[in-house]
């Protein structure tokens, strides 16, 4: 009995856990692949300015858009769809496309009427700072159809469709990865633009895919209407469930720009050693995350049914098999950082290898402890509890991490790895305490 339940969550999981992962793996290669054509064009300066330019929106998108309002949709729409009130979703769904459309024109504003400020006041400088400027700005206009598109994706996944956002990403990919081609190296005729080709090839695969999803809004449960009456109490509860989700990615990723502005005081080494191991461990934080989008819809559904065995199940499973997946990429990490780490960069820059190398090693572990912070996360978000998740986000990033990130890097001017030192630790704290709290939510309180 309990292997066949196990068998049959397991199911479930994977199948809405798949496309979450493969969805969130294509959006994360547009940053990939961008990092790695221009550091095999341009070396470790254009390494430097498409990462910082990178970093910088979409740690805003997140903390507004991907980890606030869309998350919070996805729990709002997963719980009333699960207790058959199709008339909640769909005014969750409107309202939180409003409310996402003008999200992304205040956003896509700024990045393009003060990219070079933006950048100047996180420190770039120079041959860095001309070229990311000019990345940023392009990349803006294609922010603003990927917000929006990013605030329909949670839509889909409250109705347990985690499909049609990965079809969005596999055509932003097709395009980004075709164009980078053609445009950063100039083949087929095409004019060699560097770094500027890589934006507008992110830029044109944001738009297809916006046009796409909003091809396939005829398989959700219900139809979308931007004109329907604003329902006010739906729209508090929104804001209510958004603003700590929001607050909770902002603890977290303000934190880590601020690192990375301090890491890239370290000089040109080691920010492009530092940004390389980033993007690279950002793809093991795919099926983490895609493992928590399944524990949000599927315990947000539990929930709606009354069904808290049901929810604790998916929680559970969830958790086993995000910790699996992500173990398995900190072995990689352990015994292949400097082939990876050689992907990216030009063979002839040893050094970059050599410190990129070091902070990959270290950041083997880190994978599991990441695993567990991310799919309890999404178990209590998809309870409706966004506070718990910001308390210990907020207390473990700015208690520890950016105090230790203060001291160690921006005083002591001590060497990169030092950052993987602290994230480490700053991510095992948080494991730790997410495993305290969803105990008690989910064993004494649900059951």
């Amino acid at each position: 009995m309990i292997k066949e339940i196990f068998f049959n969550r397991s199911k479930e999981i994977i199948k809405l856990a798949i496309p979450a992962v493969g969805e969130m793996v294509l959006y994360m290669l547009i940053w990939v692949l961008d990092t790695l054509m221009v550091g095999k064009y341009g070396g470790g300066n254009a390494v430097s300015a498409v990462g910082f330019s990178s970093e910088i929106m979409y740690t805003f998108i997140n903390i507004l858009i991907g980890m606030g309002l869309s998350i919070s949709i996805t729990s709002i729409v997963a719980r009333a769809l699960g207790g058959g009130d199709e008339g909640k979703a769909k005014s969750i769904a409107n309202l939180g496309v409003k409310i996402g459309i003008l999200i992304a024109v205040v956003m896509f504003s700024i990045f393009f009427i003060f990219p070079k400020e933006i950048l100047s006041l996180g420190g770039a400088k120079g041959e860095v700072l001309d070229s990311s400027y000019r990345y940023m700005r392009i990349c803006s206009v294609g922010l603003l159809f990927n917000m929006v598109t990013n605030v329909l994706n949670g839509v889909f996944r409250g109705a347990k469709n985690t499909k049609i956002p990965l079809y969005a990403a596999g055509i932003l990919n097709i395009v980004n990865l075709s164009l980078d081609y053609v445009l950063i190296f100039g083949k087929f005729g095409f004019p060699e633009l560097g770094i500027a080709g890589a934006a507008i090839a992110t830029t044109a695969g944001n738009i297809l895919a916006f046009i796409f999803i909003l091809t396939k809004l005829k398989e959700l449960p219900f139809k979308l209407n931007l004109k329907e009456k604003i329902n006010y109490p739906n729209l508090k509860e929104l804001i209510d469930l958004s603003i700590p989700s929001a607050l909770s990615e902002g603890a977290f990723s303000i934190v880590r720009l601020l690192s990375v502005m301090m890491v890239m005081r370290l000089g040109s080494l080691a920010f492009s050693a530092n940004q390389i191991t980033v993007t690279i461990e950002s793809i093991s934080f795919m099926p983490g995350w895609g493992f928590a989008i399944s524990a949000v819809s599927l315990v947000g559904h539990s929930i709606g049914k009354k069904d808290y065995k049901g929810a604790r199940e998916y929680a559970n499973i969830s958790l086993l098999l995000a910790v699996l997946v992500m173990g398995f990429f900190s072995i990689v990490f352990l015994f292949f950082s400097k082939d990876l780490v050689q992907l990216f960069i030009k063979k002839d820059e040893a050094e970059v290898i050599a410190l990129g190398a070091a902070c990959l090693t270290i950041a083997s572990v880190q994978q599991i402890p990441t695993a567990i912070d991310m799919v309890l996360s999404g178990a209590l978000k998809g309870m409706g509890d966004t506070k718990t998740p910001f308390r210990i986000v907020l207390f473990c990033n700015w208690c520890i991490r950016l105090p230790l990130m203060y001291y160690f890097i921006y005083l002591k001017k001590m060497p990169v790895t030092y950052f993987w030192w602290i994230t480490s630790l700053q991510w095992t704290v948080e494991a730790a305490i997410f495993i305290k709290f969803y105990r008690d939510k989910f064993y004494k309180n649900v059951i």
